[in-house]
């Protein structure tokens, strides 16, 4: 009977490893790939001088790596909380302020975004000079600096409350974990609020803004609304990130038995999805920036081409 217990227990540790490893390779997988194709934008984007002279596509290129820094961080997180499960307060502390960073910097740079279309479609005369590209970067600049001061009273919290012992401990590193205290949980639903009522309130007014012109201006116009609508669904997936602890509590309460399934599906839907989905909604769909990414990987083809045909048989 021992023996039988022993080897059951076996089988069940070495499935319980097998998934892990599983869905470990899925995750590395996914983020190789969308980093790959964010990596070849952005190298885009600083090979052709058309592009760092549009504040249009520095925003653009802006999200594209902010979207690569924080799929970084999470990826990591994830296989960190796999292969050692807790790891030092103070390196933890470091990557989750990193990863919220980035998280408020999203929505904040698609307000950018919008407003910009706004300003080429409803006062194209001084498009050029309110949108210059001095005043972008002091923009994407003003947009970290937020997501600093955000974090801040936090960071001022723990160091007042914590002992010393606790930043040379180690943890299970989670937002959840680390920023614990009452005060702060509502500290952050409160910010997050804020961030996204103040992008909705951008994107609408924008989106009706550039709708009534459309009627006068034609063509531009539409692409521009059609633009402020792709903002919006991006926004929409940019919120699973903060809906998303609330959407996963409820469905382990209703399904208990798939709890480690349906942490793994909510982790790919809120973390990975969004930063695939954001390279082809913005960067392939754009006439000019794809023409040139096309471009791009036919001279790679081209020149793995010779390669194989210089290397002797």
């Amino acid at each position: 009977m021992k023996s039988t217990y022993s080897n059951i227990t076996q089988t069940q540790g070495s499935d319980l490893f097998l998934v892990a490893v599983t869905r470990n390779v899925i995750v590395v997988a996914l983020y190789f790939s969308i980093n790959y194709i964010n990596g070849t934008l952005v190298h885009t984007f600083f090979k052709h001088e058309i592009f760092n002279e549009n504040p249009r596509y520095i925003l653009f290129i802006h999200m594209v790596v902010n979207d690569m820094i924080q799929l970084t961080i999470t990826v990591l997180l994830h296989v960190i909380a796999y292969a050692f499960y807790t790891i030092n307060v103070s390196f933890c502390f470091f990557l989750i302020l990193t990863a919220v960073f980035t998280t408020l910097n999203t929505p904040l740079n698609l307000a950018g975004m919008a407003v910009e279309r706004y300003i080429a479609i409803c006062n194209p005369l001084r498009h050029m000079q309110i949108c210059t590209v001095r005043r972008t970067y002091i923009l994407i600049g003003l947009i970290w600096v937020l997501g600093v001061l955000t974090m801040l009273p936090d960071l001022f919290f723990i160091l007042a409350t914590e002992p010393l012992s606790f930043f040379l401990s180690t943890i299970y590193c989670s937002r959840d974990s680390m920023f614990r205290h009452p005060y702060m949980v509502e500290k952050r639903n409160i910010s997050h609020l804020v961030y996204v009522s103040f992008v909705w309130l951008t994107l609408f007014y924008t989106y009706f803004k550039i709708m009534f012109a459309a009627k006068a201006t034609g063509a531009d116009a539409r692409k521009a609304r059609n633009t402020i609508l792709l903002h919006g669904l991006q926004l929409l997936l940019c919120m699973f990130t903060y809906i998303g602890p609330l959407i996963e509590s409820v469905f382990i309460t209703l399904f208990p038995m798939l709890f480690s399934e349906l942490k793994f599906t909510t982790y790919i839907f809120v973390y990975i999805l969004p930063r695939f989905l954001s390279p082809i909604v913005y960067g392939l769909r754009d006439q000019i920036f794809c023409a040139y990414l096309k471009k791009y990987l036919l001279y790679i083809m081209l020149k793995e081409r010779r390669k194989r045909k210089i290397q002797p048989s």
